[in-house]
């Protein structure tokens, strides 16, 4: 108990000083309401759990750890979807903490819930206890679960969308703590529920969440500072799309971009390729390292949608892959070149449109099916 008071009184602090920071940030967006709210409602339950160790306690159980999860599923939501409004309908996800919040004042002067070790005890309100239990268990593992679909298809969607890959879109640090985060609880939860029965643990697991609730609470604070809206990945609204779509005059791309509404013949998307691919190899647009569907979009005058459309059905990848592509020909074009025999793999890789060694890796050896190193050494071998 005593090691728990200072670390509580960190975790308070960071809490506190963290939701203040992220709730401030500007330009005010609903993710970042959302992550600084879950801030708030770790540093309430921070500061509850110190007030019973030192003071009184005057609820029955502890029940703001059932905003965590919603709270969290709802910030991705609204991360991976920048253009929805946030509805009053998103309340019900709260329903549980308000019944037990409810539940807690009323039987405050109850000794409900004392510690581990009376959990099975026999009176009136054992029914209640396991209640609790169940239902805390069922949140926190239905929240987990949703948070990572949610991510998992945000991260399959961007591969339409963007042509490299990058921890502040894909939300994979999120995925990460998130995993993390559960696999926290759940060790504790059945680690509680093993000592109900059997008492070995030398520790009480309940504070002993405090502790990883003050480290995630930190790396929740320090990644949600750094995360840009995603808008202008999903959908193109910081680079103007819209506006510069509305100022498109030249016929043949007004006529292309009519498509848009009236859908696609065979005949208009093989067009529709045709153009891409001549623009992609004439114009090597794939040297940007940050190109997106959108980038294409402007300069062929061709709609999202419909390239979109037209990679998948007609030409059998998705943006992500149908880019790469060509940035690891333009990679073996340049090591075949003697001009760049004094430039690193990586180096040329990078002036090929690459972003990081490990995406230039992972793809390139996905496609020759053999490292950059070898395919290097390969063509050595082959070269007179």
């Amino acid at each position: 108990m005593e090691i728990i008071e200072p670390i509580l009184y960190i975790a308070i602090s960071q809490t506190f000083f963290g939701g203040l920071i992220i709730g401030t940030k500007k330009p005010i967006n609903i993710p970042d309401r959302l992550m600084a709210s879950l801030l708030f409602m770790i540093f309430f339950d921070l500061v509850f759990a110190l007030i019973k160790i030192k003071f009184i306690t005057f609820y029955s159980f502890p029940f703001v750890a059932f905003t965590y999860g919603p709270i969290l599923y709802l910030y991705v939501c609204y991360m991976t979807e920048p253009e929805k409004k946030f509805k009053s309908a998103n309340f019900i996800h709260f329903i549980p903490f308000i019944v037990f919040f409810i539940v807690s004042v009323i039987f405050r002067a109850d000794k409900i819930f004392t510690d581990l070790t009376g959990f099975f005890v026999a009176d009136k309100y054992i029914s209640l206890r396991i209640v609790y239990s169940v239902c805390f268990l069922v949140s926190i593992t239905a929240y987990s679960t949703l948070t990572f679909i949610t991510i998992s298809t945000h991260q399959r969607h961007l591969k339409d969308l963007v042509s490299y890959a990058s921890g502040r879109i894909t939300l994979n640090w999120l995925k990460i703590i998130s995993i993390s985060f559960y696999t926290a609880f759940f060790i504790l939860f059945i680690l509680g529920g093993i000592n109900i029965f059997i008492n070995f643990l030398p520790f009480d697991p309940y504070y002993t969440v405090f502790v990883f609730i003050t480290i995630f609470s930190f790396i929740y604070a320090f990644y949600a500072i750094r995360q840009p809206l995603l808008a202008s990945v999903l959908i193109g609204t910081e680079k103007g799309i819209n506006k510069t779509r509305d100022t498109i005059t030249k016929p043949e791309e007004e006529k292309k971009l009519k498509y848009l509404r009236s859908g696609l013949s065979d005949k208009q998307a093989r067009k529709f390729l045709d153009i891409i691919i001549k623009h992609v190899e004439k114009e090597k647009p794939y040297l940007d390292r940050n190109l997106t569907i959108y980038d294409l979009s402007l300069q062929t005058g061709i709609s999202r949608h419909h390239i979109t459309q037209v990679l998948n059905n007609l030409h059998g990848r998705n943006f992500f892959t149908f880019i790469n592509e060509y940035r690891v020909k333009e990679v073996i074009s340049r090591m075949k070149d003697p001009a760049n025999k004094n430039f690193t793999i990586l180096a040329i890789a990078y002036d090929s449109g690459f972003n990081s060694k490990s995406t230039f890796n992972t793809i390139f050896k996905n496609i020759t099916h053999h490292t950059p190193t070898q395919y290097l050494e390969k063509l050595k071998d082959e070269s007179p």
